[in-house]
């Protein structure tokens, strides 16, 4: 399995929807345990790395301030 590298400011597609049928989230906090926020609700929570790689997608917009 591919480790995915996220970024601060990343825009991810989960394949999954939240409850209020978004599936879009901001990453907020990387490392272990990733904090992400949806951009439909403004709910954040916080996800272990390995859960998030797996649940997703596709990165929609990375941040390029490296």
């Amino acid at each position: 399995m591919e480790i995915i590298k996220f970024k601060l400011g990343d825009t991810v597609e989960l394949k999954k929807q939240h409850p209020c049928g978004d599936n879009r989230f901001r990453i907020l906090r990387v490392g272990s345990e990733m904090r992400i926020v949806c951009l439909k609700c403004g709910r954040d929570m916080n996800i272990d790395r390995i859960k998030l790689e797996k649940a997703t997608k596709r990165i929609l917009t990375e941040n390029s301030e490296e």
